[in-house]
């Protein structure tokens, strides 16, 4: 069971954890874009690539290899939260202050993970707009950014005024009543598909996969400007068994289409950094021939794969 807890909201406004700010990207949506992510998740998916994303709260990374062991973070620490040895952070004394992060000059240590209102964000947001020229906007990610809709609702109204394209990628698993005033207003919708037997969904990705089903199902015969994804990942999605699922599914939505997206595995890296509990799979990346075969196995069901 993964617990999510929420933020508290300190003003009028509604507020949510946001870890990254990623810029100039080109993957998540039509032209250049601004990636925003969401700290907080109601999965937990093996291969997940964004483990500093799993839990709502701040938290204090540690580059172990960028550490010149000059200790100047616990000559600040007045909670004698620093480790000489070992992850860097005492995280039962912690209270994520950021005062050890200043003062390494080496940037061995990162906080990551704030709580922004939605007009806070969007000041951030506005410095790139001249960007997004190009057909671009924003796309927003996480973790899972539909579990703060009250933001994301008023976020959108923002964009909106200033004209700006707004995507959103979720996994899926959300209250369609809580989220349908602002996903009848985003521009894009990147919906994700993993695995689709209700007992292996379970194990590796976590509950919820009736309600996932049902939200694509509702928005793929609503009208919305959904897109379906698959990540693929060696030994989990690209199974024939998953693969003939997810066809059988799109083809009872009426979609045609998917986006596959190949497996890295980069996020393991990001493990260690936040002293996460996330199992190393150590999987080897495709080759191309494996890669086209999959996507011929769509291709010759009617599915067209992008």
């Amino acid at each position: 069971m993964v617990l999510v807890k929420r933020p508290v909201e300190l003003t009028g406004s509604p507020t949510a954890p946001v870890f990254d700010v990623q810029r100039f990207s080109i993957h998540d949506g039509p032209g250049i874009r601004t990636l925003v992510f969401f700290k907080g998740c109601n999965l937990h998916c093996d291969w997940c690539q964004n483990p500093e994303a799993h839990d709502v709260q701040p938290t204090v990374a540690f580059y172990a290899d960028r550490c010149q062991e000059s200790f100047s973070c616990e000559e600040v620490c007045s909670e004698q939260a620093i480790n000489r040895s070992g992850f860097r952070i005492n995280v039962d004394r912690c209270t994520v202050c950021g005062d050890c992060v200043e003062s390494c000059a080496y940037s061995a240590l990162r906080l990551i993970g704030e709580t922004l209102t939605p007009e806070e964000l969007m000041d951030r947001i506005l410095t790139d707009k001249p960007y997004f020229d190009s057909g671009g906007g924003v796309t927003l990610s996480g973790g899972e950014p539909t579990l703060y809709p009250k933001f994301v609702s008023r976020f959108v109204d923002l964009c909106a005024r200033s004209g700006i394209h707004v995507g959103i990628e979720t996994a899926g698993r959300f209250s369609l009543e809580k989220c349908l005033p602002f996903l009848e207003k985003v521009d894009l919708i990147y919906f994700d598909l993993k695995i689709l037997d209700p007992h292996q969904h379970e194990q590796t990705v976590g509950k919820g996969l009736k309600t996932i089903l049902s939200n694509a199902e509702y928005l793929a015969k609503n009208g919305f400007p959904v897109e379906f994804r698959m990540p693929l990942v060696p030994g989990y999605t690209d199974t024939k068994e998953n693969i003939d699922a997810a066809i059988a599914f799109l083809k009872s939505i009426g979609h045609q289409k998917l986006h596959l997206l190949e497996y890295h595995n980069m996020g393991e890296v990001k493990i260690d950094i936040v002293q996460g509990k996330q199992r190393k799979l150590g999987l080897s990346r495709y080759t191309a021939e494996r890669l086209a075969a999959i996507a011929q196995t769509f291709e010759q069901a009617g599915i067209t794969p992008r």
